[in-house]
């Protein structure tokens, strides 16, 4: 079992927002997955840290926050608007890898984005101009809501879908052809609905994204 360090809670301050994160340190990461969860969901998404978990496992470092403040959060859950405004969430992205650029434990290590429904849009936003960033996976994403990013993005992309998944799968392989990279792959995850809630599903999920940025965000790969 690798040895990791968590902590409970971080604060993500980036101007006068400050955002509430969870952070997870294995010992001599291998790099640092960004995670940008979906809409109406949070840092305690179950799925992504079930995700992340694997990932730590793997030795990647992950960093699981809230795109929105408390204040925002009460607004969006009776307006529901600012989860799908996928530009505001790709800037609070952009504000969190700045962020853990300036942590000493963090510093150096290579960034690579996981993203979940609108998450995923927001992650490919990001990403589409910051070259840095090594790797993007989605899962059950919306990538179809980054619009023309998509064809900026230059970082080698994974987009996961579940097969009973209709009509998010039908957005992901159109977006697959948009993506600027070219290294894309879709991956369908066989009788997954869209929450992954199937037996085994999120773990197939999970195991790919690990491959993925084990490929593309260990130091010495382009």
């Amino acid at each position: 079992m690798v040895k990791t360090t968590e902590v409970p809670e971080v604060d993500i301050r980036m101007g006068r927002v400050s955002l509430k994160g969870n952070l997870t340190l294995p010992k001599a990461a291998h790099g640092l997955v960004l995670f940008a969860h979906g809409s109406g969901s949070s840092r305690l998404s179950p799925r992504n840290g079930y995700v992340a978990g694997v990932l730590n496992e793997a030795g990647f470092a992950t960093l699981l926050m809230d795109l929105l403040t408390e204040t925002e959060e009460a607004e969006d859950q009776v307006t529901g608007e600012l989860r799908f405004d996928v530009d505001l969430l790709a800037g609070r992205l952009i504000g969190a890898t700045e962020w853990a650029a300036t942590q000493h434990s963090l510093s150096g290590l290579p960034v690579g984005y996981f993203g979940a429904s609108t998450g995923a849009a927001a992650a490919l936003i990001a990403a589409s101009g910051d070259r840095s960033i090594k790797a993007v996976v989605s899962r059950g994403g919306r990538p179809d809501l980054a619009g023309s990013a998509l064809e900026n993005v230059q970082a080698p992309t994974l987009l996961i879908v579940g097969g009973e998944d209709d009509q998010v799968f039908d957005l992901n392989r159109i977006a697959l052809k948009l993506l600027g990279t070219q290294r894309k792959e879709l991956c369908i995850i066989p009788g997954a609905s869209h929450l992954f809630e199937e037996p085994g599903t999120l773990r197939l999920a999970a195991k790919h994204a690990t491959q993925w940025f084990d490929a593309y965000l260990r130091p010495g790969i382009a």
